[in-house]
């Protein structure tokens, strides 16, 4: 098939999964609540044929184009195409989509690429399956959403023990058919409009841990037993340019519950191998996975600093030293991304098996500091933006003969802004900050690489491995001879 075009992406969504919304079981390619989900979905799969030069390639064995985000990277030209492709679909949504497919497809091609972690243990099965599977959703453009996180209750406790360990997804059951799963995982961004599911692992598993929680597959979402369950949906019904975000952006997030789902062989990647489980994600996930989401922030830092110079010129305040102050603060944020981007990319290597991914210490780094940075981002557009942020009419009032002059004499912007124009602008920031979606948008920013108490110290104790620290005690040393 091919790289799919987004009439063939909402075809593939008529499946009979189970979803349910508002306390219902619904039809996602009908429901109206996510008819603006659905269409911003649809124009993804339209804009990398668009731009298809940067965004589509030619597979290696069949000659179809398929997504530049599903290419292995052996070596650093690798990773500069695929940077040039990941920006222009991070374009699509200005950086706003955090889970577009190309996410999990850099996920699952990094996977592919290491399969001499896979196959560890004389592994062979699971190195055949992953291949194929690897190369199954490049050549029919399949979307991936994945759940990685358990579901905890109590926190005084692991993840897997006491009540956490009778919720959490394990192996119940093992057959020549394939293995039996049941429990829960979250937080599935994407889930009800994907087309895979992709379980594999998060965090590493606690010493002695029943082996039973060690796996990793890939199921169709409209497998029987794969319960999906929608939180409010954010989406907005109306004109694009009243609401240029939510009305087409709300990804929607799941939870998933698997009631006692049969997964064939073919799709089973780790299946009880604990060893193999806690190898996965430190064999350079960060360093390949994080080119991505880092290029995506990078687009959307740059985005909302513009928003908000547009907004300052257009009630010419830009000669205020507070608002220049803030401008200042926002540009440093997105071209500090740039630069760990840069960095990372440069110091790209081999990290086994012939492949390629970035240097991790740059993204290490972003992945801590960038939730914090997003947040103050939306903190700088609502302080620029200020009341100007909800004195917005819609487009349809302009096109009102009594309402029109009133709102081009009171709510026009300074110079040679017109007030619907700036209605648009203040509109558009309104909605990345403001509105439900742009609440659950910078939770989403905080929270999807893990919290950052828990990064912080992973980047610690990961910097105390990497190299001997010496330059106190020599100096020491030096200052009393």
């Amino acid at each position: 098939m091919g790289a799919r075009r987004g009439q063939e992406y909402l075809e593939g969504l008529r499946d009979g999964r189970e979803v349910w919304f508002g306390g219902k079981r619904v039809d996602v390619a009908e429901h109206p609540a996510f008819a603006g989900t659905r269409a911003g979905l649809a124009g993804y799969f339209d804009w990398q044929h668009r731009y298809a030069d940067e965004c589509l390639m030619a597979d290696p064995e069949s000659g179809e184009r398929i997504g530049v985000s599903h290419l292995i990277p052996k070596g650093a030209e690798d990773l500069r195409r695929r940077a040039v492709a990941l920006e222009r679909l991070a374009r699509y949504s200005a950086g706003y989509l955090g889970r577009t497919p190309d996410y999990v497809n850099v996920t699952t091609a990094g996977f592919a690429g290491r399969l001499d972690v896979f196959g560890k243990n004389g592994n062979t099965r699971a190195v055949t399956a992953l291949t194929r599977f690897q190369r199954e959703i490049a050549l029919k453009d399949l979307a991936l959403t994945h759940t990685i996180v358990h579901p905890v209750v109590d926190k005084s406790v692991d993840d897997i023990s006491g009540v956490n360990g009778e919720l959490a997804l394990k192996i119940v059951d093992k057959s020549a058919r394939g293995i039996t799963v049941r429990g829960a995982r979250l937080l599935a961004t994407l889930g009800p409009f994907a087309d895979e599911l992709f379980v594999y692992p998060g965090q590493p598993l606690p010493k002695n841990a029943d082996p039973a929680y060690a796996l990793a597959f890939s199921v169709p979402m409209s497998t029987r037993g794969v319960v999906t369950i929608c939180r409010d949906h954010y989406g907005m019904s109306g004109p694009t340019v009243d609401r240029p975000f939510s009305s087409r952006f709300d990804e929607q997030d799941a939870f998933i519950v698997f009631d006692d789902v049969v997964v064939p062989w073919d799709r089973v990647f780790i299946d009880g191998d604990t060893d193999i489980y806690n190898k996965i994600m430190g064999s350079g996930w960060t360093g390949n996975v994080m080119q991505q989401t880092s290029i995506r922030a990078a687009v959307k830092l740059e985005f909302a600093y513009e928003l908000a110079s547009r907004m300052v010129e257009a009630q010419n305040a830009g000669a205020r030293s507070d608002n220049q102050q803030l401008l200042g603060e926002l540009w440093c944020y997105s071209a500090l991304v740039r630069a760990a981007v840069k960095a990372a990319e440069a110091g790209a290597h081999e990290y086994g098996d012939g492949t390629w991914f970035c240097d991790d210490r740059p993204f290490r780094a972003l992945r801590s500091m960038v939730p914090g940075w997003m947040a103050r981002a939306n903190e700088i557009l609502k302080l620029v933006g200020a009341h100007n942020l909800i004195a917005t009419p819609e487009a349809a009032a302009f096109e009102q003969p009594e309402l029109a002059p009133r709102l081009e004499k009171y709510l026009r912007g300074a110079r040679s802004v017109t007030a619907q124009d700036r209605a648009k602008l203040f509109r558009t920031a309104w909605d990345f900050v403001g509105s439900a979606l742009g609440g659950r948008n910078e939770l989403y920013e905080r929270f999807y690489l893990a919290s950052v108490s828990r990064t912080l110290s992973l980047n610690h104790l990961l910097a105390q491995r990497e190299q001997d620290w010496n330059a106190v005690p020599e100096f020491i040393e030096r200052s009393e001879a």
